[in-house]
């Protein structure tokens, strides 16, 4: 048993969970498989953010149901939603996960095309735009990629909500699929999602494609697994699994890692699914 009052001792067993279970062989049976499928940055972000918007349920369904889609779109999401023709979408209308159907789907894909039209990354969706001024022209630019500045995941996943439904048809039904802290949303799915795209070790399972966003800033995914493991190490007091409780656990697990603590998501989510801790 691990003492509660001996945060060394605490850090060092995750710190050897973090090792067991941040490996290839991790891949096969998580949701990060589906974006590991590809090789192009923009499928990769692509595959990855339908798998992480999947992420809630039973994982077996979870990849099924993002591999179907992937072979829906071709295998080539990103020349899917830049490309596809109006009777292409004809063979998604019957597209269901759960809660999410082709209606949540068609947007989706909507948002994505308008998107990657005027970027060449998603991650561009994430950052806060800034005002600069232009003294040769008198003017102010606005600057939509900027780097983002410490603490500010907060505020990039709401403006990613923001973003996300700025389109005039985007559905009421589809904003219950995107979380935000606004609305005290832990933020589960994003989170996970930020750390597949930002984190980047020599372990093969995180991509590190994204360079504006710091592993020091991310906030560990929190679900009912991860917090239960996290209460029973105290590393969290809160009864409720929210926003609040996703900060709090971070804040506590950047005290064992400040520049990386998302990296111990490895040890709490294997303890309380794996070995049922």
């Amino acid at each position: 048993m691990i003492s509660e009052k001996n945060p060394y001792e605490l850090r060092d067993f995750l710190e050897k969970k973090v090792l067991q279970y941040n490996q290839p062989d991790f891949i096969d049976d998580d949701p990060i498989s589906i974006p590991h499928s590809f090789h192009k940055k923009q499928d990769i972000e692509i595959a990855g953010f339908f798998a992480a918007i999947f992420s809630w349920g039973n994982r077996t369904t979870i990849i099924r149901k993002s591999r179907e889609l992937m072979e829906a779109l071709d295998l080539a999401p990103h020349d899917f939603v830049l490309n596809h023709r109006s009777k292409d979408l004809k063979r998604l209308q019957h597209f269901k996960h759960r809660t999410f159907n082709a209606t949540d789907l068609f947007y989706f894909i909507h948002f994505l095309q308008d998107h990657y039209r005027k970027h060449d990354s998603l991650e561009a969706a994430f950052l806060p735009a800034v005002k600069r001024p232009l003294i040769a022209k008198g003017s102010v630019a606005v600057i939509t990629d900027p780097t983002l500045g410490p603490g500010e995941v907060r505020n990039a996943l709401s403006v990613f909500y923001t973003r996300f439904f700025h389109l005039p048809d985007a559905p009421y039904r589809t904003r219950k699929h995107i979380s935000s802290p606004e609305k005290n949303s832990s933020c589960k799915r994003l989170n996970m999602y930020l750390r597949w795209m930002v984190r980047t070790d020599n372990k093969g399972v995180d991509f590190g494609l994204w360079k504006k966003i710091s592993p020091a800033q991310l906030i560990c995914p929190v679900d009912l697994h991860v917090a239960r493991v996290a209460r029973k190490f105290d590393l969290i007091k809160r009864k409720p699994t929210d926003w609040q409780t996703a900060m709090e656990l971070t804040q506590a697990l950047r005290i064992m890692d400040s520049s990386d603590p998302v990296k111990y998501d490895f040890a709490l989510f294997g303890l309380g699914v794996m070995e049922k801790y």
